[in-house]
């Protein structure tokens, strides 16, 4: 159990000239995979918590597509070869939905919360993103019908619950960006096909429990 611990975290984590292999992960998201994806804005070099677009506001630095555009994601090696060959240092950017995984986040503390009690129900779970401040849970592809359903079923929707689906975006590992370093909290294991990823009612259920007990529901958390 402590070496196939040892190996998820040395998954798309591997060191080139000591920073993170971004091409070797990225390759493996696009060609193995078939996850959709682009570089992302790299961090300002003049400050790190800020991030490169015009946007003096942006609230997700570095961590975003803005050239090229998200529909431009791909899982062609040649093309991902190329942009990461002359960006070498770009956050990678998933486009998610479509055939792609979706992803439901929240703030860490909850995100933590919410993967005892998914661990406690004996659940299985997928792979899960963390950046400093909030953890993504992956899932499978949802539509907005399903999506809507879902919430309107519920009580109560924290604002600080996060849906990435069709449309959306995440920075994946291992990224760096403005608000710091992008790491796999659950990662994927080691092989060539994709990581199998749960449903997202299960997910979302967790997720609402965490933050209602934690009382973390603002948004801009």
């Amino acid at each position: 159990m402590r070496e196939i611990l040892k190996r998820r975290r040395r998954l798309l984590s591997r060191r080139n000239g000591g920073g993170p292999d971004l091409i070797g992960a990225a390759l493996t998201f696009a060609a193995e995979w078939q996850w959709p994806v682009l570089p992302g804005v790299a961090p300002d070099p003049q400050g790190r918590a800020r991030c490169a677009c015009p946007d003096p506001e942006c609230t997700v630095p570095g961590a975003h597509p803005f050239d090229p555009g998200l529909l431009a994601a791909t899982t062609d090696e040649r093309m991902v070869r190329w942009w990461w060959t002359n960006r070498p240092g770009a956050p990678i950017v998933l486009a998610t939905g479509g055939d792609a995984p979706c992803a439901v986040s929240l703030p860490a503390l909850a995100a933590a919360r919410a993967l005892d009690a998914l661990d406690r129900r004996g659940m299985r779970l997928g792979p899960v993103v963390a950046s400093p401040t909030r953890w993504a849970l992956l899932v499978r592809p949802y539509s907005m019908e399903q999506l809507g359903e879902l919430l309107y079923a519920k009580d109560f929707v924290p604002g600080s619950l996060r849906f990435h689906g069709t449309g959306g975006y995440l920075a994946l590992p291992p990224s760096e960006t403005g608000q710091g370093a992008i790491r796999w909290e659950r990662a994927p294991l080691p092989g060539s096909a994709a990581p199998w990823v749960p449903d997202v009612e299960a997910v979302v259920d967790a997720a609402v429990d965490a933050l209602t007990r934690t009382g973390v529901s603002a948004p801009e958390l």
